[in-house]
């Protein structure tokens, strides 16, 4: 299959692509690289701050829209797959649909069906938008549904997903904020992690936490709460804990300080651990964060629980740290061991990409079948 990758989030798309190809397909990544994280694309779709920026965007669009058509496959990584406005984006999603055998929408971040359903449905007892019935009030979460609800970012998002031919959602929670309304070209597939080679470096001296920060999503992602659990643990056991911080650095940065490290705090929202908190649990790196039975349940997974879940409040962190800091060793390395095993078992990208390749067949076969009708 030839197949587009348009857009990119915390390095799905670049990592698919590496997974599709190995398995004899010809990709192309069309991206902005997730901003400053900068992940690698075929094609640069980078925009620069402004209008001129935004100017300078739809004049590259002009010689690159050709580069994007004649596709078996095009996958968008969100219904907002380009750094222009929603306005826009209806025409350049036409001239893919029509150009192009098949578009797929990917759910794997904020959209309008995620900000929707949590705010009003709440299926979920825990997201970025709700705790329990109550919805949250900071700053992050009002911003979001102010534009996505009753916006052109609201169109957009329903206009795809009712068009287009699949969505494919890559966390639990994704899943079920699509499921009941596109039921019927809906499925989940797993995030793809590139399983890392280096053998796992066995715990000696201090627990080392590591904790990535985003100053301008502290508060929404839990980052805020998950740093002040942390830091008191550190001043609690100096002799068991160290942290480090990374903030709001490109990936390689970013891995590179990762790496080493026993723990690490991922988003406190989540019911899943995604790209971040995977990468770091293939490195044999713990994951304090999202693992409800429901992210284990939608992978059949009935062994291994390598994630130490914890639920949205300060003191379910201070606790699950303070239990792995004085953990014995050799239980902080059955964990690391199983959190690797956890990712060559459901996360590979190869694995992860044949399971694209037969959801893309299926919709391949759906329409050759529709046309000859």
């Amino acid at each position: 299959m030839k197949i587009l990758l348009l857009g990119e989030y915390s390095n799905v798309h670049a990592t698919l692509a590496e997974g599709l190809r190995a398995l004899g397909h010809t990709v192309t990544v069309a991206s902005n690289g997730d901003f400053w994280k900068n992940y690698p694309a075929d094609i640069s779709l980078k925009r620069t701050p402004g209008k001129v920026g935004g100017v300078s965007l739809m004049l590259k669009l002009a010689t690159v829209l050709p580069r994007l058509r004649g596709y078996d496959i095009v996958q968008l990584i969100n219904p907002m797959f380009m750094e222009l406005k929603a306005e826009r984006l209806f025409h350049i999603y036409g001239y893919l649909k029509k150009h192009n055998k098949a578009v797929v929408l990917g759910a794997f971040g904020m959209d309008w069906y995620w900000v929707k359903t949590c705010t009003f449905d709440m299926p979920l007892r825990y997201s970025d938008f709700n705790i329990g019935t109550q919805r949250r009030t900071n700053t992050d979460a009002i911003k979001e549904q102010n534009d996505w609800l009753g916006t052109a970012k609201e169109r957009l998002n329903r206009k795809i997903a009712d068009e287009c031919d699949g969505i494919v959602a890559g966390l639990y929670e994704y899943w079920v904020c699509y499921k009941d309304m596109h039921k019927g070209k809906t499925v989940f597939i797993p995030f793809p992690i590139k399983p890392q080679d280096a053998e796992l470096v066995e715990k000696k001296g201090k627990l080392k936490i590591f904790i990535g920060i985003n100053k301008a999503r502290s508060e929404y992602k839990g980052t805020d709460i998950m740093l002040k659990a942390a830091e008191a643990i550190a001043r609690d056991y100096p002799e068991q804990v160290e942290i480090e911080k990374a903030e709001s650095v490109p990936f390689k940065t970013y891995e590179k300080m990762m790496n080493g490290s026993d723990v690490i705090l991922d988003q406190l929202y989540s019911y899943t651990p995604a790209m971040n908190a995977l990468l770091a649990m293939s490195k044999g790196i713990i994951c304090v964060g999202g693992g409800e039975e429901e992210n284990y349940d939608i992978i059949n997974e009935t062994k291994l629980r390598p994630i130490v879940n914890v639920t949205p409040d300060y003191q379910s962190v201070y606790e699950s740290l303070k239990k792995l800091a004085l953990l014995k060793d050799e239980e902080i390395m059955r964990l690391k061991h199983q959190s690797v095993e956890y990712i060559h078992k459901h996360h590979d990208y190869k694995k992860v990409a044949a399971q694209y390749v037969d959801f893309y067949e299926q919709i391949l076969s759906r329409k050759t079948k529709g046309k000859a009708l």
